[in-house]
């Protein structure tokens, strides 16, 4: 698998603090190497475009989607990024 960020995560990413950029990047390895590691608690979401979600900390979170090879990085940020994925 390999990711892919979109603009508005990379835009996103960038106002993050450091320690959080420094957790997203210990997760999203996991979520290469262990997707089912249970520190990223991920989820699908209630959306029909088959979304899912996954765990930074327990403030923060980022969205996903899953095509072929690939994870694409939609969202990231505080808990309410998950009312609008």
């Amino acid at each position: 698998m390999k990711f892919y960020r979109t603009e508005r995560f990379k835009k996103q990413y960038k106002k993050l603090p450091q320690y959080i950029k420094k957790a997203t990047k210990k997760q999203l390895g996991f979520l290469l190497s262990n997707p089912d590691h249970p520190s990223l608690n991920i989820k699908k979401m209630k959306d029909p475009r088959d979304i899912w979600e996954g765990r930074i900390t327990q403030s923060y979170r980022f969205t996903f989607q899953k095509k072929e090879d690939t994870y694409i990085l939609r969202d990231i940020g505080t808990h309410d990024i998950l009312e609008k994925p």
